[in-house]
């Protein structure tokens, strides 16, 4: 997928065309950070511990709302408080596949009105166009950025090839609320002179190829050479309670120095 060659991550702050990219991208640039922490727990109590721990490694913490079992609004309100004492974005991993009109009720109403707390989201192309119009018309005047998945980590996956294409076409013409992809890495010849996107890459672990259910993983430095972004890591940091810290600093210094190596 495309990215955007050797300059930093401040310098592309300057020419990226949505208002939450360049937030991002200047937030990844001030902390220090490039790790974006997969939150995947059931219950509010866990989540929130989680992210105390990992909030002053990371730039961005990614949820699914929706496999919270006990799901009350105070979670968003002491998420927020969160996000404001550590300094990192959220992004709600929805994969919004439905028409336009259906994804922008979703996104903006139900229990967990995910416009209204999560700066970025996400969605699959197949449906067309229709749904990227359907997210912005809500995303937009809220200052929120949509990634399109292109690409994903699980064996046997059908988003590749011209597919994958396709969806770049879909972001270029709607650069005013699509900030990115999620993808494995850059696709030669998609990126045109003076355009940013941001690919963020699941599946990354240190210590870990597989999960047995079609995860596969990837080193930090082989997806950051691949011309990634954001490297987003899960259960690596949080399997071990007691370790949580300590295993998000590692994978934050992982992901920063392979970065810096790229940049070299």
């Amino acid at each position: 997928m495309p990215s955007s060659g050797m300059k930093t991550y401040g310098q592309r702050a300057e020419i990226h065309s949505t208002s939450v990219g360049k937030e991002l991208l200047k937030l990844m640039e001030r902390k220090s950070s490039n790790l974006c922490v997969s939150v995947d727990v059931t219950l509010s109590s866990e989540f929130l511990r989680i992210v105390e721990e990992v909030g002053p490694y990371c730039c961005m913490i990614k949820t699914h709302i929706d496999i919270i079992e006990d799901f009350t609004p105070d979670l968003i309100q002491h998420l927020l408080e969160q996000k404001k004492k550590h300094d990192f974005l959220i992004f709600e991993d929805r994969k919004f596949a439905d028409i336009g009109n259906t994804v922008k009720l979703q996104y903006s109403s139900g229990i967990y009105k995910i416009a209204s707390w999560a700066d970025i989201t996400n969605a699959h192309g197949v449906p067309g166009e229709g749904i990227v119009k359907g997210l912005a018309s809500i995303g937009i005047p809220l200052n929120r950025g949509l990634l399109l998945l292109a690409e994903m980590s699980s064996a046997g996956t059908l988003a590749k090839g011209d597919y994958s294409a396709e969806v770049v076409e879909m972001a270029r013409r709607n650069k005013d609320f699509v900030m990115g992809f999620i993808a494995m890495g850059k696709t030669e010849g998609l990126e045109p002179s003076g355009e940013d996107w941001i690919v963020m890459t699941p599946g990354v672990g240190l210590d870990q190829k597989g999960d047995g259910m079609g995860q596969q993983y990837r080193s930090p430095q082989e997806v950051m050479e691949g011309g990634s972004d954001v490297a987003i890591v899960g259960r690596g940091i949080y399997s071990s309670p007691s370790r949580i810290a300590h295993e998000a600093k590692r994978y934050r210094d992982a992901c920063w120095n392979a970065y810096k190596e790229r940049m070299k």
